[in-house]
């Protein structure tokens, strides 16, 4: 059994050990090529070649790049695929331990600060960013996951895991009553939700959205009908509901 503490070679990254990052790395979302599931931050855990559809072991990519090994990120047990690379001389030898959940109480407590956190991250110049959760750059469920985190509260990776995961709000364009700042409002189709907002009162809500129909980057918008920018109203229009953050992820399972 390898010590906690103990700095990662290529020969213990066995299926089940736990380590600990020590510098921000890309998490993968295949064996090969360049595309991003998510980005892993500093100081998080990941366990070993566990989660469904990838074999144990390292995978070799197509493009040249280092060997690739599946993890699952513990905090909010999130699969991707990490370089051996971005490994070796940056983790070292952790037990499977997951953050404290903060109760309710807590969390009310903490909101004034998450949406702090995510307005902090419009002061910098940024960008859209597929799979981005570190910053600058973002995706959109990835500055809500981030801003959250920054508090020690843990939500689901994607958007359509955020809404599963939160206590159900009604909302509709002109009737906002029930929502509250640090809600999560949630865009897309009829069949899947696909983006996600923070709501920082009144209607409006803080996301970072693409270049087609969003700002390439973190804007804020609004819910109500007298919002009359392009990007507000592709939104408002692909409004499925909104969500509260009453409970911090256990890690094990996904919504």
């Amino acid at each position: 059994m390898v010590s906690v503490g103990t700095p990662v070679a290529a020969e213990l990254l066995s299926p089940g050990s736990c380590w600990r990052l020590d510098r921000h790395a890309p998490g993968y979302a295949r064996p090969e090529g360049s595309a991003l599931a998510t980005e892993v931050s500093a100081g998080r855990r990941f366990q070993v070649g566990l989660h469904p559809g990838h074999r144990c072991g390292a995978g070799r990519s197509g493009t040249g790049a280092a060997d690739r090994i599946p993890v699952r990120l513990l905090e909010d047990g999130y699969p991707c695929w990490l370089s051996l690379q971005d490994c070796l001389g940056h983790a070292r030898a952790s037990l499977a331990v997951r953050p404290p959940r903060p109760g309710l109480p807590r969390i009310r407590q903490r909101m004034e600060a998450v949406l702090a956190q995510a307005l902090s991250a419009m002061e910098r110049p940024n960008r859209y960013l597929w799979g981005g959760t570190v910053g600058p750059d973002f995706d959109c469920s990835g500055l809500v996951q981030n801003a959250f985190a920054s508090q020690g509260i843990w939500l689901p990776r994607d958007a359509y895991q955020q809404e599963r995961f939160c206590r159900p709000i009604a909302v509709r364009p002109g009737v906002l009553n029930l929502l509250r700042p640090g809600d999560l409002i949630f865009f897309g189709t009829a069949a899947r939700c696909t983006h996600v907002g923070l709501h920082l009162g009144g209607g409006r809500y803080l996301h970072s959205s693409g270049r087609e129909h969003g700002r390439d980057g973190l804007g804020i918008d609004g819910l109500a009908p007298r919002d009359h920018h392009p990007v507000a109203c592709h939104y408002r229009r692909e409004l499925r509901g909104a969500g509260r953050v009453e409970r911090s992820h256990d890690g094990t399972t996904l919504p």
